[in-house]
């Protein structure tokens, strides 16, 4: 019989190791992908994770351009911004964002997903989301 003192390890921050991913969104559904994202930004696929400390990898996005979304989201969806000032208030579609900005409406999904905590801007700053197939980070992922 096991002690009854015998307790699991406690995770600590020296014992996190980041790995970095790479995940292709081409004609992939939005919301989907960005499940698969969110979860490794916040660690939850690893063993010893713990809600209280940032456990998360990196991830690597491309091809934001080539995202699908399915219905008639291109049309009906509306991202709001207000300055603050009266008659501040813009609005632009899901279309006219995807033209724009690809990138930001996959970052703008992912950081809906991620809990609302103070960990939620450290977990975003280790999202990159490149438009194409091009991006600075080659060498972080292993060869094999």
């Amino acid at each position: 019989m096991k002690s009854l003192t015998q307790q699991t390890p406690t995770t600590k921050g020296k014992d996190i190791k980041r790995t970095w991913y790479l995940v292709d969104v081409q004609d992939k559904i939005l919301g989907r992908a960005t499940v698969d994202i969110s979860k490794k930004l916040i660690g939850k696929h690893k063993t010893y994770y713990v809600p209280n400390l940032d456990c998360g990898d990196n991830v690597v996005v491309i091809n934001a351009r080539a995202v699908k979304v399915t219905g008639r989201k291109k049309e009906q969806k509306i991202y709001t911004r207000y300055s603050g000032y009266p008659g501040g208030l813009k609005e632009v579609t899901l279309a006219e964002l995807m033209k724009k900005r690809p990138s930001s409406v996959i970052k703008n999904a992912v950081s809906g997903m991620l809990p609302k905590n103070k960990l939620r801007k450290r977990r975003l700053s280790r999202l990159h989301v490149y438009d194409d197939n091009e991006h600075p980070f080659h060498d972080k992922f292993s060869k094999k």
